[in-house]
């Protein structure tokens, strides 16, 4: 009989069915092992039939030595079944776990009739395990499992010891332990529980099979981007565009719509918006905003879009050779992107310089022309073609660009009207003289920021205008783009009709109201339409982000002058054209003026010895292009001190990205094989893509998560269904937000699908989280920046500033709970810098020394 009943008995007893236990007890009490008790009358009735496995799952910590951990259990959840067998030991939920206990929490111990079962049986069952809040051996007992030579039987005492790649293990939180831990932040750190009601948008009941949609999309496939624009040219109609998904909020609200809500009414878009010219969907500022902000894939909303909507061209804004970023990018930054884009679902590029510049576009048109895809190239409406004093942009201006744009292939011209200036009679006059000068189809984009948009809009129709942007009217409207539903009654039974069904319409609007307020809070406040934009020229798109960027600097109180500012920037820089980047050089240069106290006098005197915005600066450098009428050359030396700008596109100065140095470089920091448009996400925005890949694995996918929930939390008591994977959904209630804590923490009570879970939650308004955050966090990934493994105190400090050290030396004690640890070096070398001392507090992970 096995002595070590403690342990192993398990085994035993599942492969020989003897109950030792029962059978230690009753042999205590006197009962023969020949009895009919117990029922062993000899040897030969204990005999082995199967396997068993048996793992001993403890919170011990492999990656450190198998350290024991401590802290509360937030959720405990095993995996049971025919052929497992669970004999508990500490765990449940909520229990804490002290350095003064026995290790195990249960003994999972499986059984089959051979060992191939066994093992997997073991597998899935610690697979399925689910401890949370303390570190245990689970997954180490996992890469033992699958193990060749464990599979082959063919182990020794010697195994852990020759196979370090056991230790190679990775944290993994459950997806819904995850998305409460963000749910949970939100709450703490954002809306302190107190959260509006929303209501629930109504989708549009349609068809249950939406078969043979022909549309836009299917003519572009069929006949190319010459037989798309002829066969606009040719409708009697008029075409509308549908900007909802793009630049409508991002004029509105600052970008924020996520994929959610757009692919929640996509299907019913394809089918009650058919007739619609394109949408605009991607593109601009969406880009960097959805990794940014929103934690998400613009390439996924792309697939999931075009899903749902095959018969509607897509259509996406691309800033030149600034792609949909801030900046001038390598040619062959610009180019692979176009290609990726293409290939993902992009029909139509719309193209434009940010200063009306032709040769800032010339890469971007040549790479659209070549993948059989529609080049939409855009010039910039500003000024006003009314006022005969302004001469700078006036009607033959226009004109004479509308040529060149022709020139280049271009399928269709564009007019970008980003500031809505251009007035309704201004918009007749302009696309009348345009359709007299080219034989492309003309567009017309406005915003409807002085309240003119709609107006505009059918003036350009009567103007001969082929297609006009609007937005749904439901996110129309201010610095957003004219009510389309709105263009669509007004047109009717005239020699413009639409042909579009306007309940349809609004189907589509109403459920864009419901959803808008769920983003009021990136509004800029403005209520109705205000024709001070003829004065000010800011674009819609900037104006919804001019006031929370103003509020920033502390200068809320000064929004008014900031704005007035804004037209006298546009004066300095030279009367330019405004919008992205362009626009945020004279928004920079407004905001940095009112800071300083410049005007348009002082600035040439004070400003040499200003260090100026690093947009104003790259302007001035020529990074951006070169502006209709050059540059204001005396405040061009003043802000390059001495640097010379260039003449030339910048893209011919810029080396080549190397793609494969950035696949490297992800590979080595995350693991991660990038995919093509990866690549090119990451070339584009290197920071904010390392940030979303940081935000993913701490906290995983959330596209899924209702967008109310993702921007304001839960209230208490409030539940909402968390989709965290394909059809993978939990019921989450906050139960309860508990009271700050003397480490700066509240401890917040959740529900998940009935079983309660608990999380602490750092509150960054408190003063312990101020201080806590002051502290150096080592990097683990740096061997040559040692952190603390534990939170403690520093007991002892081993070494001094220029010591010699060697590999695994052990250079600080820290003690927790009379626990003692030792921090040791990853690596040889020499110390440079100690940043603790005796008897200070640690924190876990944070910078203890640092070596040469």
């Amino acid at each position: 009989m096995n002595p070590r009943i403690q342990v192993e008995h398990t085994v035993t007893e599942l492969v020989t069915g003897i109950d030792l236990v029962q059978a230690q007890i009753l042999v205590a009490e006197g009962y023969a092992l020949d009895s009919d008790e117990i029922n062993i009358k000899s040897q030969a009735d204990i005999a082995t039939r199967g396997y068993a496995i048996q793992c001993r799952v403890t919170t011990e910590n492999p990656k450190l030595h198998f350290m024991p951990d401590t802290g509360r259990i937030d959720m405990y959840r095993t995996a049971s079944g025919p052929g497992i067998r669970l004999d508990g030991g500490n765990g449940f939920t909520g229990s804490v776990i002290t350095p003064y206990y026995d290790s195990l929490l249960f003994k999972s111990t499986s059984y089959g009739r051979s060992f191939e079962d066994t093992r997997r049986k073991a597998l899935r069952a610690l697979k399925e395990t689910v401890v949370v809040g303390v570190e245990t051996n689970k997954d180490f007992l996992i890469n033992v499992l699958e193990h060749p030579l464990f599979r082959a039987g063919q182990c020794d005492t010697k195994f852990i010891d020759d196979h370090p790649e056991l230790f190679d293990i990775s944290k993994e939180n459950s997806p819904a332990y995850d998305a409460i831990r963000y749910i949970g932040d939100v709450v703490v750190n954002e809306t302190y529980g107190v959260k509006p009601e929303f209501r629930e948008p109504e989708v549009p009941v349609i068809p249950n099979k939406i078969e043979n949609l022909r549309g836009t999309k299917q003519i572009l496939d069929e006949k190319g981007p010459d037989g798309l624009a002829k066969w606009a040219l040719n409708q009697k109609k008029l075409l509308i565009g549908d900007t909802t998904m793009r630049d409508a909020h991002q004029s509105l609200v600052a970008t924020r719509v996520r994929s959610r809500d757009m692919i929640k009414i996509a299907q019913e878009t394809a089918y009650l918006g058919q007739d619609l010219f394109a949408l605009e969907m991607w593109g601009g500022a969406t880009f960097d905003v959805a990794y940014n902000f929103l934690k998400e894939s613009p390439w996924r909303r792309l697939d999931e879009l075009r899903e749902r909507i095959p018969n509607i061209c897509f259509q996406m804004l691309l800033r030149g050779a600034n792609a949909v970023g801030y900046k001038n990018y390598p040619d062959n930054v610009i180019r692979e992107f176009i290609q990726q884009a293409a290939r993902s679902g992009i029909d139509i590029f719309r193209i434009f310089d940010s200063l009306n510049w032709m040769d800032g576009m010339k890469v971007s048109i040549e790479e659209v022309l070549k993948t059989g895809k529609v080049a939409e190239v855009a010039m910039c409406y500003t000024g006003d073609i009314l006022d005969t004093s302004k001469t700078k942009y006036n009607l033959d201006y226009y004109v004479k660009m509308a040529r060149e744009i022709e020139k280049t292939g271009a399928h269709i011209l564009a007019i970008k009207d980003m500031s809505a200036l251009c007035k309704p009679v201004a918009a007749r006059n302009l696309i009348r003289a345009l359709k007299e000068e080219v034989k492309i189809p003309v567009r017309f984009h406005t915003h409807d920021t002085a309240g003119n948009g709609v107006a505009a809009a059918i003036m350009a129709a009567i103007g001969g205008a082929d297609i006009v942007d609007a937005a749904l009217g439901g996110m129309s409207g201010l610095t957003s783009q004219p009510n389309l539903n709105s263009i669509v009654a007004a047109l009717a039974h005239s020699s413009h009709d639409t042909g579009m069904n306007e309940e349809d319409l609004q189907q589509l609007s109403d459920y864009w109201a419901d959803v808008r307020p769920v983003y009021s809070k990136f509004e800029s406040g403005l209520k109705t339409g205000s024709t001070e934009i003829y004065d000010l020229e800011i674009p819609g798109g900037q104006y919804s982000n001019l006031k929370g960027q103003v509020e920033s600097f502390g200068l809320g109180h000064k929004f008014k002058e900031v704005k007035d500012m804004y037209k006298v920037a546009n004066q300095l820089l030279g009367d330019i054209v405004k919008v992205t980047p362009s626009s945020k050089v004279n928004g920079d240069l407004a905001i940095f003026m009112v800071q300083n106290d410049l005007t348009a006098e002082n600035i040439y005197e004070k400003g040499k010895d200003l260090a100026f915005p690093n947009s104003v600066v790259d302007f001035f450098k020529g990074m951006i292009g070169q502006p209709v009428g050059g540059f204001n050359k005396e405040l061009q030396n003043i802000v390059l001190k001495g640097t010379e700008p260039i003449t030339v596109r910048p893209g011919t100065l810029l080396p080549d990205e190397d793609f494969d140095a950035i696949r490297k470089d992800y590979k080595d920091e995350f693991d991660m094989d990038l995919s093509g448009r990866q690549v090119i996400s990451a070339a584009m925005y290197p920071k904010v893509y390392k940030d979303y890949i940081k935000f993913q694995r701490d906290y995983g996918d959330l596209m899924r998560m209702e967008s109310h929930v993702f921007f304001h939390g839960l209230r208490e008591g409030e539940m909402t269904e968390v989709e965290v994977t394909d059809g993978k959904r939990y019921m989450v209630r906050l139960v309860s937000i508990g009271d700050l804590d003397e480490n700066g923490e509240r401890t917040l009570t959740f529900e998940i699908d009935g079983f309660r879970r608990q999380i602490e939650v750092e509150d960054r308004s408190s003063t312990a989280s101020r201080t806590k955050n002051t502290m150096l966090k080592a990097d683990p990934k740096d061997k040559k920046q040692v952190g603390s493994s534990i939170p403690g105190t520093v007991l002892k400090v081993l070494v001094n500033e220029g010591d010699e050290v060697k590999e695994n030396q052990p250079l600080v004690v820290v003690e927790a709970m009379k626990m003692e640890t030792e921090i040791v070096a990853a690596e040889a070398g020499k110390v440079k810098s100690i940043y603790v001392t005796e008897g200070q507090k640690v924190e876990a992970g944070e910078l203890m020394v640092a070596f040469e």
